[in-house]
């Protein structure tokens, strides 16, 4: 019974000095960080497009995948804002499994915290210098936020953090966009009473000090489907429900409504190969109703190098993933350019 306290984690501070970033990523970072933001303020018209992995378990195969998203990006670059996915924190539904890098920077050993703090950082730091791309992350541990904060530029919170106050208050204080998930339940009122306090300035304890935030106004809703009482999954991303969104968005006063549509999740049941169909649809409804085309700025896509997913093991499959299943490189490849068609 009880903790048992096994080592002190060296702070935020401490590891970003010890894992340094120069100042060419220094630049590429605030030249992402204004591109994505002109999206989200209607600056710009782009579209964005957040797609990779579930779960980002192999540093060698997800640089891999960015530098194949990188060729691709430079093609669309008109249309479409790809934002990778590299997720290094995995939400498990019942505390069972893989809990992403930050726990297990090899998913076939023991959990080392410490190396996986140091395992993360210098994966986001690779990413940003061989592909030129800052990426996105999910804050499922909100006091971990400064270990990566001068690396991203995108941050989503999950459907089973939506809710929690320490995540709502920390996004108030970042000064990138974030993502608030609809809960497993479905309920718009959750996610975007999450909008409200996030968007909002905040006194509170963090980190053992006592901080003041300005509030977030590039935060922003994410719809990722529902689970009914029976368990069966509902989506949210079909027309009605878009203009459903839209109605009770225009009704707070917020700033830069918008939303992302998760296209696997309940939005597809986990029948991954389904997100290229839900990503289509989604297009098409911002084609024929201006409302809703202001309102989705992008898509949040599961994809990797293999489609499909695995078991931990040692017969491990190159660029598959260990969680959810994801699209494989091909079906993405020729999503993004429809993207961009769609546009």
């Amino acid at each position: 019974m009880g903790f048992e306290f096994i080592k002190k984690l060296p702070t935020p501070d401490e590891i970003r000095n010890q894992y340094p970033i120069d100042a060419k990523v220094k630049a590429l970072k605030e030249k992402r960080d204004q591109e994505i933001r002109d999206v989200f303020t209607g600056k710009s018209d782009k579209f964005l497009a957040i797609i990779g992995p579930c779960s980002a378990d192999n540093e060698d195969a997800v640089c891999d995948y960015l530098l194949r998203l990188r060729k691709v990006q430079d093609k669309i670059a008109d249309k479409v804002l790809i934002i990778p996915r590299v997720y290094t924190n995995k939400p498990r539904t019942t505390g069972e499994g893989y809990k992403g890098m930050v726990h297990q920077p090899d998913p076939e050993k023991k959990p080392n915290m410490l190396a996986g703090l140091v395992a993360i950082r210098k994966m986001h730091i690779r990413a940003i210098e061989e592909s030129e791309f800052t990426c996105a992350d999910e804050m499922l541990y909100p006091e971990n936020w400064r270990y990566l904060s001068d690396l991203l530029s995108y941050v989503a919170v999950g459907a089973r953090s939506v809710e929690d106050q320490q995540h709502r208050l920390t996004v108030s204080g970042m000064d990138v966009p974030a993502g608030m998930k609809n809960p497993t339940s479905g309920d718009f009122g959750v996610m975007l009473n999450s909008v409200v306090a996030a968007q909002g300035s905040h006194t509170f304890i963090y980190r053992g000090w006592e901080v003041e935030t300005t509030g977030n106004e590039l935060t922003h809703t994410i719809l990722r489907g529902a689970v009914n009482k029976h368990g069966e999954a509902i989506p949210n991303y079909h027309y009605e429900d878009l203009r459903l969104l839209f109605e009770k968005y225009s009704a707070k006063n917020l700033k830069n409504m918008a939303t992302i549509v998760d296209t696997n999740h309940s939005n597809s049941n986990k029948q991954y190969e389904q997100q290229v169909r839900i990503a289509k649809e989604v297009l098409h409804s911002r084609q024929v109703d201006s409302d809703v085309r202001g309102l989705v700025k992008g898509l949040m896509i599961e994809s990797y190098i293999e489609p499909g997913n695995q078991k931990i093991g040692p017969n491990h499959v190159y660029g598959k993933s260990i969680t959810d299943a994801c699209l494989g490189w091909e079906e993405s490849e020729e999503l993004l350019y429809t993207i961009a068609e769609m546009c």
